[in-house]
């Protein structure tokens, strides 16, 4: 039996709890505290041929979709993420800028790599390429609570990709 397996041999699932969401080009750090929304869906084209002999249609796959995914974290004033933020948003841009962003779950159950190569092995990643910032909601602001302020980023990207 494994390290990390129960007593049927099946390893132990990884937690949401531990994870990195790294900007390239953005070298500010933001701790976020959830990641929501990664998500990819392919739409169904149906035809059937004049001359089929089956009623039922070929099915084919269409164009890929992804939903927006949410970044919330607590109040920074980390700038370079900030400032992506807001070149992103402002009224006065041209193109968004558009960079890609990477999410990953870290298994903490693993202990520490000791190689380049199990640096990769037991986490989880997702890429988002060509993403932007297209909606940012400030924190609820209430004097009579002791709560963390909580920012959201709503990013749009093009393509997922899963690499492991």
């Amino acid at each position: 039996m494994g390290k990390y397996q129960n007593t049927s041999g099946l390893e132990y699932p990884l937690t949401k709890m531990n994870f990195l969401v790294t900007v390239d080009k953005v070298n500010g750090v933001a701790a976020f505290n959830e990641v929501s929304g990664i998500e990819a869906s392919v739409d169904v084209i149906e035809f059937r041929q004049g001359n089929a002999h089956s009623l039922a249609p070929v099915k084919i796959p269409g164009l890929v979709h992804h939903g927006n995914v949410t970044l919330k974290m607590g109040y920074t004033n980390e700038n370079a993420f900030k400032t992506w933020i807001q070149e992103c948003v402002s009224e006065t841009r041209g193109e968004p800028p558009r960079q890609n962003v990477q999410i990953e779950l870290i298994d903490i159950n693993g202990g520490a790599p000791k190689t380049k190569v199990e640096a990769n092995v037991g986490n989880t990643i997702w890429i988002l390429t060509n993403a932007w910032v297209t909606k940012y909601t400030a924190p609820d602001l209430n004097a009579t609570t002791s709560e963390i302020a909580i920012e959201s980023v709503e990013l749009a990207y093009e393509e997922l990709i899963i690499p492991n």
